[in-house]
């Protein structure tokens, strides 16, 4: 068997190791976040998207990250109130995280080396990188910091499908 996201964990915003694999069965959106971006008013249209298809099997799993221009400096407990309280955001967040470089995130190197960026770059551009991954745990595609969370509603509307 192939290598999916099932295989990893990963430490909720509140201190808690997940296993990724309580999420199988269902359609993933994997983003890396910033509190502080010119992009930040995406998590309004993550959530729209998580309301509405979370019960048809929607989860978006949202993980801050301080390297693109530190525009992530806060704790948890503050990444976690500003976004609350801004957006409302109920999707599951996961502790501050590198996406880049020798630090990166087992996860993120496997996502970046299953879905590559503009000219096959494994390298997380900026914030709100989007990974879209199926039922199965496989990821099927990346998008953008730029392509709006309403973008992605067609593909996974086609994945819930299936």
């Amino acid at each position: 068997m192939g290598k999916n996201i099932y295989q990893f964990q990963a430490t909720n915003i509140k201190g808690i190791d997940e296993a990724l694999d309580q999420y199988k069965g269902k359609v993933v959106v994997i983003v890396n976040t910033a509190s502080k971006c010119g992009l930040t008013p995406q998590f309004k249209g993550l959530e729209t998207l998580y309301e509405t298809y979370k019960e048809k099997g929607l989860v978006i799993l949202g993980f801050p990250c301080n390297q693109f221009n530190k525009q992530d400096p806060g704790s948890s407990e503050e990444i976690q109130e500003f976004c609350q309280l801004n957006y409302g955001v109920s999707f599951p967040m996961f502790e501050k995280i590198d996406v880049n470089g020798g630090k990166t995130h087992p996860l993120f190197k496997f996502l970046k080396s299953e879905a590559k960026g503009f000219a096959g770059s494994q390298s997380v551009k900026w914030n709100f990188t989007k990974f879209l991954v199926n039922k199965q745990g496989d990821v099927v595609k990346r998008f953008a910091p730029t392509d709006s969370p309403e973008s992605l509603i067609k593909d996974i509307e086609s994945l819930l499908a299936k």
